[in-house]
């Protein structure tokens, strides 16, 4: 299977994106398909043996849509000066509009040959060719229309299409009887209301678009902080470049003050780079030869030589782009509820305004106030309010979220995020920073430690297991020499094994003693490790204990606030780890975890994830994403948190690419906010129809309360901006 995003031209509403992912979803060949009205795409699981990206294309021309090719990057929607001219243009010409058809009754002068009153056929004329001017402007709307009805996915368009052009006929007959003398046909001109309609249509598009522009600010910013253009060296000679033009395997060059051009890996130099805008770490961070590079960091100080290792779409900053936009293509469990009206809404107005039309002639009425009547109840009744109620406010949220470090790869967790009572933390790398350092060492050899650490740390440099690292660490800082390893093993979740100067050394946690038999003389001296807060390493040669090692790790700054904070909210909190008990427990008091699971295997950890979970509570798993992989996947939520370099490849739900825990409680802050919001937005959208849709049919003409298509046309543009304004407030 393969998935690929297209870019989709023609939707405005969501009975045209409901309709499109209906028609995509029945294909033979497509897997699944998920529709976007706000980013405007479509993503798309398809069989590759299949279909192709042409037969894609054909689907979406078939739905009554345009594919506009590949996603490739996320492009403001912005209007430019000619949309921006021309809508000025019709807004001037609206207001004349106006004035002409409706300034006698309020006594205004105007000019002898288009007077009402003196010149009936020059002023109906005058309409006509105004209303014909509109028609123009707003044509892509009644071709929308036309075509959705035709592909049998009727939407606003189809909507607003059918009243006016209902109301244009009407009028164009009633100009023909004015032009063969009948006066009395003046009354039953609507030209003007098919001009205001279409002009409010386009003036909610014009709001409508620099509203979607702003949901996308956050995500836009994170585009443009890859520079365009890169210096490459070629052939020992500086050369300017522009981004495309740079390969893997390129040598780039960046000099102080420089953004990094492409991910990748320095050869030459030092310096001290910001990368603060993936990291949140405000201090920049020292890089020299063999460290990796993020394409748009800010280079300090100093002038580096890397290596060119990911570009374009593999880049750091489009796997993060790619992922949000991903995730805004995902759909909310709540969405489907608007889905599921608004494919139903458009045929039951149409129904509902026939019957009106009908009930009315039935009445005694004349054609054309039944014909009012019929076309106010189409373009009053805007699904459109409520085809952004949802999207829109998951996309700001998503942009909020990203602009935060927070990385959600699915819409549904910014839903389920809110409903979260339970919090699993691993220790090592999560709860703290990871950065271990050693403390205490037991020797029971006739070694010195140095030497005793040389074999350590020679063994542990084959292990990727953060503890390792201390001891690795301790070896570059005193330049103390690796030597050879033979027969390296890797005993998961136990520790490293591997032949050190011809003696079998096995390396740990406790358990190693259990799984080997290992007898533990020196339970007084783990003991007090264990008190000190310590992690401890067994160090084994030939069955038997040769030194036990005190590792001491950093808790985070803010976990303690974090921790408090959930635990207000009523969230429990729990420690999950494979250390032991007694250093596990000092550091969970130390910030306020009051429950803590120690001595489990990363298998078992799923185990416990999987029992949580029978006892009704919805748990977010917060680990590293290595060893966590199964409980993160197991969980509700699975929370990874790490500093962004390969940031597609977890099993996780959400990556915090900031250093910080700080982003778990902003997460579910902005799930909350947003689930209010999208609540807010579903009551408006449904209670403005309910109110509007009898007020057009004439229910509340006995009150004196009433309305015609142009006061339907400015209700159907408020209410969006309604939607759209309280969407907005979750910017702040």
């Amino acid at each position: 299977m393969k998935k690929i995003i297209l870019s989709i031209e023609g939707m405005t509403c969501s009975a045209c994106s409901n309709g499109l992912e209906k028609y995509l979803n029945k294909q033979q060949g497509i897997k699944q398909a998920s529709v976007n009205l706000v980013m405007a795409n479509a993503s798309i699981e398809y069989d590759e043996k299949i279909l192709d990206i042409d037969k894609l294309n054909e689907f979406v021309k078939k739905a009554g849509f345009k594919s506009l090719g590949e996603f490739k990057e996320i492009k403001s929607e912005g209007k430019n000066k000619k949309e921006k001219i021309k809508f000025i243009i019709f807004t001037v010409l609206a207001i004349v509009f106006m004035y002409i058809a409706m300034g006698h009754m309020i006594n205004l002068p105007t000019l002898e040959f288009i007077d009402v009153n003196k010149n009936p056929i020059g002023y109906t004329i005058c309409l006509f060719i105004f209303a014909i001017l509109f028609i123009i402007y707003g044509f892509d709307v009644l071709k929308n229309g036309y075509k959705n009805l035709i592909h049998k996915t009727p939407n606003m368009d189809t909507l607003v299409g059918i009243g006016v052009l209902s109301s244009f006929l009407y009028s164009i007959y009633s100009m023909v009887l004015i032009i063969n003398g009948d006066n009395s046909a003046i009354h039953n001109l609507y030209f003007e209301s098919v001009a205001m309609v279409i002009y409010f249509i386009k003036l909610g598009r014009y709001l409508d678009g620099i509203s979607k522009d702003k949901t996308k600010e956050a995500i836009q910013k994170l585009v443009k902080i890859t520079p365009e253009k890169a210096t490459v060296k070629v052939d020992g000679k500086e050369k300017t470049v522009t981004i495309d033009e740079v390969h893997k395997g390129d040598i780039v060059v960046s000099k102080p003050g420089e953004r990094i051009s492409v991910d990748g890996e320095i050869i030459e130099g030092k310096t001290h780079l910001d990368e603060s805008f993936i990291t949140g770490e405000s201090k920049p961070v020292t890089k020299e030869i063999g460290q990796k590079v993020i394409a748009g960091s800010i280079n300090y100080d100093g002038y580096i030589e890397y290596k060119a290792e990911k570009i374009g779409k593999e880049s750091t900053i489009s796997e993060i782009v790619k992922l949000v936009v991903e995730a805004s293509n995902t759909k909310a469990p709540i969405a489907k509820i608007a889905d599921k009206v608004s494919s139903y809404f458009v045929p039951t107005v149409i129904v509902i305004a026939i019957l009106a039309f009908i009930a009315y002639l039935i009445l005694g009425y004349d054609f054309a106030s039944s014909l009012i009547v019929f076309v106010t109840i189409l373009v009053v009744a805007c699904p459109c309010s409520l085809g952004l109620a949802t999207p829109l406010a998951i996309v700001v949220a998503e942009g909020l979220c990203a602009n935060n470090g927070i990385l959600v790869k699915k819409s549904e967790i910014l839903e389920n995020a809110q409903k979260i009572n339970t919090i699993v933390f691993d220790k090592t790398g999560t709860l703290t920073y990871g950065k271990l350092k050693i403390s205490e060492i037991k020797n029971y050899t006739n070694m010195k430690n140095k030497e005793l650490l040389q074999l350590i740390g020679s063994l542990e440099a084959k292990s990727t297991h953060p503890i390792g690292k201390a001891f690795t660490d301790y070896l570059e800082e005193n330049k103390i020499t690796k030597v050879e390893i033979k027969d390296f093993e890797n005993a998961s979740g136990h520790g490293i094994i591997g032949t050190v100067n011809n003696q079998k050394m096995i390396i740990g946690n406790s358990k190693i003693l259990e799984k080997y038999n290992i007898e533990n003389n020196y339970k007084k001296d783990e003991e007090e490790l264990s008190k000190n807060g310590n992690s401890i390493v067994y160090v084994t040669q030939n069955n038997r204990i040769i030194a036990l090692i005190g590792v001491n790790d950093i808790v985070r700054d803010n976990a303690k606030q974090v921790i408090k904070e959930l635990n207000e909210n009523k969230i429990d909190t729990i420690m999950l780890t494979g250390d032991n008990k007694d250093t596990a427990t000092k550091i969970a008091e130390d910030i306020g975890i009051t429950k803590v699971i120690a001595n489990v295997l990363p298998s078992e950890k799923t185990n416990v994830i999987k029992k949580l979970k029978s006892e009704n509570k919805i748990v977010m798993m917060c680990g590293d994403g290595i060893n966590d992989s199964p409980a993160l996947a197991t969980a509700d939520i699975g929370v990874s948190v790490k500093s962004g370099t390969d940031i597609a490849m977890d099993s996780s739900d959400v990556i915090l690419t900031r250093d910080n825990l700080d982003s778990i409680t902003k997460l579910i802050s902005i799930s909350k906010k947003t689930i209010k919001i999208i609540k807010q937005n579903l009551f408006w959208a449904f209670f403005y129809n309910v109110l509007m849709i009898p007020i057009a049919i004439g229910f509340l003409k006995p009150i004196g309360i009433s309305i015609n298509p142009m006061i339907a046309s400015i209700a159907m543009v408020l209410s969006s901006l309604t939607v759209i304004c309280n969407t907005l407030r979750l910017r702040r």
